[in-house]
């Protein structure tokens, strides 16, 4: 259907998560969202261009601007000189103006790390453990919190929560050597068992959806915000995001790549995960005589091992063509990003291998390039690091609603 003069011309999203504002009454506090993340975008900016970005008033940015300057939440990044009139101040966030804990639980690994607003990391932890049950990572996370609390430039106050990525059914996939203790994830409430140690709110979020987050707000989305994310560890899984909103569909389980059932001449197996994730991957290199005991072991293999890492990124990019097929066919993203726990040069050799492969499938309309996430290595933790500040300071579409 054409669209009739008088409508108005369909909004498209141009730099991660919505920047218009609104003035609907009682909605200031989105409004101040939605200043923080225009500021977060692209570096440091003035009201006037502030104003440009969100829709508000420059009366109301200088307003909005005020509060999170007393905040400490933005600082004044100096002055834009060059144009007519007197120079104008920029602003720009304050690193350290709030911090964030990211907790990602894994069949394989526990990682620990401590954000700033700006989205580096100022300190980080990794336990390489199978099947850490709950008491151990409750441990894990007692010793690390405490010690991050000792972190220079760090302000106890100015942690605003702790956020935590780990697989949905975490212990009721099957997964070879799982002892019978790992069943205990099945019954821990993992928000009451890390709050008896701080009195900080915990956000509890599947591993996916916090690396395609942390890479919303952090990574790759600031700039391209639809986009669908596949997550490679222990297990596989995916996240979609569209304009700049993450998309969790009817039952909160969208972008279950790993699920997807394979039907392939080159192995025998159910399911995509059973195939590609780097438990398949240690499998198929114990198959083939090599043993890792950490993801960057990977590099490090003698010549024949890294021959059969090889082979298991073309086995993998195989069988990832017709997904990602069918995720451009259905979904259109502007790209499809690869993280998780392999080496950064495993997964620009996997999405080169994949980007061969899509290329000579033919009659798809419009192939969403795949390339490394910005965030690859550390995404899920660092995802599960951005749920409270989203939580607390950025936009989103529950925030307004919350208005």
């Amino acid at each position: 259907m054409s669209q009739s003069p008088k409508s108005p011309a369909r909004k498209t999203s141009q730099a991660g998560p919505s920047l218009s504002g609104t003035n609907l009454e009682r909605a200031g506090d989105y409004n101040q969202r939605v200043t923080l993340q225009s500021i977060r975008i692209g570096g440091a900016k003035t009201k006037p261009e502030i104003a440009a970005l969100t829709g508000l008033t420059v009366p109301a940015i200088t307003n909005i601007t005020k509060r999170l300057l007393d905040d400490g939440l933005i600082v004044e990044a100096g002055k834009l000189h060059g144009g007519r009139g007197q120079p104008a101040m920029t602003l720009a966030v304050n690193p350290d103006g709030c911090f964030s804990i990211g907790l990602n639980i894994d069949r394989d690994h526990v990682t620990i790390l401590l954000l700033d607003f700006a989205g580096q990391v100022r300190a980080r932890s990794t336990w390489e453990v199978a099947f850490a049950g709950p008491d151990a990572v409750a441990e894990f996370f007692e010793t690390n919190w405490k010690a991050f609390l000792k972190t220079k430039g760090v302000e106890a106050e100015r942690i605003i929560g702790v956020g935590v990525a780990m697989p949905d059914d975490m212990a009721r996939v099957d997964l070879p050597h799982r002892p019978a203790e790992y069943g205990a994830w099945n019954t821990t409430d993992v928000r009451q068992l890390l709050s008896r140690r701080h009195d900080l709110p915990v956000t509890v979020e599947n591993d996916a959806a916090a690396a395609a987050l942390g890479e919303l707000h952090f990574g790759h989305g600031m700039n391209a915000p639809s986009f669908f994310y596949v997550l490679v560890t222990s297990g596989l899984g995916g996240g979609l995001v569209v304009e700049g909103e993450y998309f969790r569909g009817a039952q909160g389980r969208s972008g279950e790549l790993g699920f997807l059932p394979v039907t392939s001449p080159r192995i025998d197996v159910a399911t995509l995960q059973e195939a590609v994730s780097l438990s398949a991957l240690a499998q198929f290199l114990e198959n083939n005589g090599f043993s890792i005991a950490a993801p960057g072991d990977l590099e490090t293999l003698p010549q024949k091992g890294l021959e059969a890492v090889e082979a298991w990124i073309d086995l993998a990019a195989d069988l990832l063509t017709g997904p990602t097929v069918a995720i451009s066919c259905l979904i259109n993203p502007q790209a499809v990003y690869i993280g998780g726990r392999l080496p950064e040069s495993l997964v620009d050799r996997l999405a080169a291998a994949l980007e061969t492969k899509l290329a000579g499938v033919p009659g798809v309309p419009a192939l969403a390039p795949v390339q490394r996430a910005a965030l690859a290595a550390d995404a899920p933790a660092m995802g599960a690091a951005i749920l409270p500040i989203i939580e607390r300071l950025l936009p989103s579409r529950a925030a307004l609603q919350k208005t």
